[in-house]
């Protein structure tokens, strides 16, 4: 059981014993109850169901309260089937009782409350205010005072505080008010609050108005009589301090006559607790004097003879409170082997199973009955390694060729003297170690090479074995990193997110990916990443590639606009070399192209031809950088450009859109269609010569070769044809009339380029 998995509350680290509240997974507002060995290794439950409440800051109470001045006095409320009930115990938690109800209420009339269908309650709650008591108030200096705020019935009622005081730790109670007070203990308990005088309260005017008491504060020493309330007149005004001197109430000093003994017993009448009989002392109740810096309220003690009540369930066992034939014995819990050897048994050493039964810690009773002397005397057998571990020094598990590590190796249980531990730390270095976790040797080993590296150690005698494992990553630091992505992006594309780090030989690299303002990083194992932009405008992209040992990071920026895909026809395939410069100057002369045709500035247009097979495009629309003019209306006209012998036809016209019914396009919806007319001005094919791009800006120029040196080529052979292309030249000719087209007559063939995209209908007519 691992108490990292649980919510823990330590209640009391007194003499040797932890004392802490646990959460179980079926628990929700209640904890239970456990109590350590003298180690504090082994914990027992001694209480199921303590109630707890969620403060509104996220912090836990559990209604629990270590009784001060009486050791192994706890006050504590159990919550079973939705009744709260308050429990007392005087033994450290073995036995636990609810309190007795008092006889009579503060006005000295017969209370018809009577056990076991009616009891005292008392809410067990702590201040917010420290300068004011909670709802029950113990002191060290005033042992078996205890002054709270409950009420009598079946169960704890939350909106009843009336005070009850106890001066025999809680074996007899009295009503003392009808609703809470604040509380403060003044000479070792003497004075409460207020004057107390015997079973009488006095009331006194400290000030001639109201005032609101914020809290209650007292001189430094048990001893003191004089105390300080503090409060307010109304909620706009200034604290108002009273200073209270309660040293002319009391004429003379305590002597010994003043005193009355009395014996602390439990609710059943037993004198001897926690092993010992032990008597206090406490003023008479018509005794009117300051007990002062001498008082002491200890009397006598004397130590009482061991029984059963004396013992509690030892780690492992616990009480069949249901088998009444069986009294007060411990049964081994079904998980429990009493006979078991304990972790740290060795062969040939002996060991003793325990009875079931254990001391309650801090007891002090002496002879009498003995629960542990029966117990069994067994020899360690050989035991088999279990819990095997691996670790290194400074936790690290990334590290740099040549760096110094030391192993660490830990076994939980199981004989270490007699067990052969086989180290392999993966680089091929092989060891065998005797008696490695007894003398806790070290394994120091450096690394070299890059790379990850697994180590094993098997732990094996002639009873059994066991093997831990652990993977150890050499990295070098990581030097820089460089993120590629395309500068413009069309919004909601698929755009490719490339990290490219230095050095590259650098294993086991993470990355993480920032994208704009969003703080949650995507990771990756693969230093790319595929990403949408769903927005216009300008996105910050940031990289950290990350091995453990060192991080960097790169970052760029994307410009994100509308786009809108274009498509060609086939014919353009064959043509087409699939090389950047080609794509290039397509992309430049259908740019060319449509800004003559629609009045829409070059610079605002970027055509952007993909790779690959079909022929496709994409039209970026950048936003202008001033007012953009007047646009002139569309009209059917054809422009021509000439690619050599290459006829390019651009004309105008209306395609109705995807899904639409019939041939004409609804009002509103149009499109641009951009038809490339590829005719042969002879009868016969002639050949595109190899192109010669000159930089820079945007337009490409060309001669043609002489004549001879051109050679007849079917179109059909798409690998000669963009053969040529590669050598080929280009020239383009924008002045070319329409008589050149008229003269080509039926022999051309078409390439079609068609755009459908409403979104550039709606920016060319805003």
């Amino acid at each position: 059981l691992s108490l990292d998995d649980f919510d823990v509350h330590i209640v009391s680290t007194d003499e040797n014993q932890v004392f802490l509240a646990l959460q179980e997974w079926y628990q929700t507002d209640t904890y239970n109850l456990y109590q350590s060995d003298p180690q504090g290794v082994y914990y027992s439950i001694v209480l199921e169901n303590v109630r707890s409440t969620k403060q509104p800051e996220e912090s836990v109470l559990i209604d629990i309260l270590e009784v001060r001045g009486v050791k192994g006095v706890f006050l504590a409320n159990q919550k079973v089937d939705g009744k709260v009930m308050t429990l007392i115990t005087y033994n450290k938690g073995r036995d636990w009782e609810p309190l007795a109800p008092p006889t009579t209420d503060m006005n000295g009339k017969p209370v018809t409350c009577q056990s076991p269908d009616c009891h005292l309650h008392l809410h067990l709650r702590w201040a917010d205010n420290p300068y004011v008591s909670g709802t029950v108030h113990t002191k060290d200096s005033a042992p078996g005072l205890i002054m709270g705020a409950g009420n009598l019935g079946s169960q704890l009622v939350e909106y009843k505080e009336e005070m009850y005081i106890t001066s025999d730790c809680g074996k007899t109670w009295r009503q003392v008010f009808e609703e809470e007070h604040h509380i403060l203990y003044l000479d070792h308990g003497g004075v409460i609050v207020a004057h107390f005088t015997g079973r009488t309260w006095t009331i006194h005017n400290f000030t001639s108005t109201s005032v609101f008491v914020d809290g209650l504060l007292s001189e430094p020493g048990d001893e003191t009589l004089v105390m300080t309330v503090f409060g307010h007149i109304s909620y706009r005004s200034d604290w108002e301090l009273v200073k209270v001197d309660f040293r002319q109430s009391f004429p003379r000093q305590c002597t010994e006559a003043d005193y009355d003994s009395w014996k602390l017993t439990d609710l059943k009448g037993e004198k001897c607790i926690m092993g010992q009989e032990r008597s206090f002392r406490k003023r008479k109740d018509t005794a009117f004097c300051i007990k002062g810096k001498s008082y002491t309220s200890a009397l006598t003690t004397k130590t009482c003879q061991c029984s059963e009540k004396d013992f509690n369930c030892d780690y492992g066992f616990e009480r069949a409170q249901s088998l009444k034939t069986e009294g007060d014995r411990c049964f081994a819990d079904f998980w429990h082997d009493p006979d078991s050897p304990p972790d740290d048994c060795h062969l040939g050493h002996d060991f003793e199973s325990s009875t079931g039964y254990r001391k309650v810690v801090s007891n002090m009773c002496e002879g009498g009955v003995n629960k542990q002397q029966s117990a069994k005397q067994h020899t360690c057998p050989l035991l088999p390694p279990r819990g095997l571990q691996l670790g290194i020094k400074g936790q690290m598990l990334a590290v740099a060729p040549g760096d110094d590590i030391t192993f660490i190796v830990h076994q939980e249980q199981g004989d270490t003297s007699n067990t052969k531990y086989q180290v392999d730390l993966g680089d091929g270095v092989r060891a065998i170690y005797q008696n490695l976790t007894v003398t806790d040797e070290p394994i120091q080993h450096r690394y070299e090479q890059l790379g990850v590296y697994r180590v094993t150690v098997k732990a094996e005698n002639m009873a059994g074995h066991d093997q831990a494992t652990m993977y150890i990553q050499v990295t070098a630091p990581l030097q820089e990193v460089h993120l590629e992505v395309v500068p413009i992006a069309g919004v909601n594309q698929e755009v490719n997110l490339t990290a490219v780090v230095l050095p590259s030989e650098a294993n086991l690299t993470v990355f993480y990916w920032w994208i704009g303002d969003n703080l949650q990083p995507k990771l990756s194992l693969e230093n790319s990443l595929i990403t949408r932009f769903p927005e216009e405008g300008e996105v910050s992209v940031t990289v950290q590639a990350s091995n453990g040992r060192s991080m960097v990071q790169d970052t760029k920026t994307v410009h994100l606009f509308q786009v809108i895909p274009l498509a060609f026809s086939s014919n353009l395939d064959l043509l087409n070399p699939n090389i950047p410069e080609w794509r290039e100057d397509v992309g430049q002369v259908v740019t060319r192209i449509l800004a003559k045709i629609t009045g829409i500035p070059q610079e605002s247009l970027v055509t952007m031809v993909k790779p690959g097979l079909p022929t496709t495009a994409e039209l970026y629309i950048l936003p202008p950088e001033s007012k953009p003019a007047k646009r002139s209306v569309f009209v059917d006209k054809v422009h021509y450009v000439c690619m050599c012998h290459i006829i390019i036809c651009v004309c105008v016209c209306i395609v109705p859109p995807a899904g639409s019914q019939g041939g004409v396009a609804g009002p509103g919806v149009w499109a641009l269609a951009v038809i490339f007319l590829i005719s042969v001005i002879a009868t016969g094919s002639f050949i595109l010569y190899k192109f010669k791009r000159k930089l820079p800006g945007r337009n490409v120029y060309a001669q043609m070769h002489n004549e001879k040196e051109q050679e007849m080529t079917s179109p059909v052979n798409h690998s000669e044809d963009t053969q040529h292309i590669i050598q080929g030249e280009e020239f383009i000719d924008d002045d070319l009339d329409s008589q050149t087209l008229g003269n080509a007559g039926g022999n051309h063939s078409g390439v079609v380029l068609s755009i459908n995209s409403r979104e550039l209908h709606s920016y060319l007519t805003s």
